[in-house]
């Protein structure tokens, strides 16, 4: 068994298995988004901070890293992959299919939103995240920290996101 992950965030510079190869890639019709409250990982309940999901929307497409487990760990990778995205069940697994740099196309475990999860935030504006993602803190660290190293991997990928910058230098305002 080939195992694909489709990484948009956080699994682009931690992802936590052994990755025998990884390449560009573009999922379609969904978005990345700070659209969910984080819990765990990066706020707390009493603090939500917000993180990264795939928002499924018609005429969207995601950049971002198709990563091939190493063979012979495939088994090992999914359950720690579930163990990691599914702790609050904001996230659903999904086997997409994602289109390489190279154009060949491969199914690839993809972590999306539940819209109807309370976790799931909707539209909230780029100052209501800054201000979310400033103060929040969690089991994993800074909320800050998860956007900084986000938008500094898709700029090493040549995948630069204007919302992310923006919330970069309005996160970093905020904390000064």
């Amino acid at each position: 068994m080939t195992l694909w992950v489709f990484g948009y965030a956080s699994l682009l510079w931690n992802p936590g298995f052994k990755v025998a190869e990884s390449q560009p890639a573009r999922l379609s019709g969904y978005a990345r988004s700070f659209c969910m409250y984080s819990i765990h990982h990066r706020g707390s309940e009493e603090k939500p901070g917000l993180v990264l999901a795939l928002d499924e929307h018609d005429g969207t497409a995601c950049d971002g890293l198709a990563l091939r487990a190493e063979p012979g760990t495939e088994d090992a990778a999914l359950e720690y992959l579930r163990e990691r995205e599914l702790v609050s069940a904001a996230y659903l697994e999904r086997v997409l299919q994602v289109e390489l740099a190279s154009g060949e196309k491969v199914e690839a475990v993809s972590y999306v939103i539940d819209p109807h999860h309370v976790q799931y935030t909707g539209e909230l504006t780029l100052e209501e995240q800054a201000q979310i993602i400033a103060q929040a803190h969690g089991g994993r660290g800074p909320n800050c920290d998860y956007l900084y190293n986000t938008a500094a991997h898709l700029d090493e990928l040549g995948v630069p996101d204007a919302d992310l910058h923006w919330l970069t230098d309005r996160v970093k305002a905020l904390r000064a």
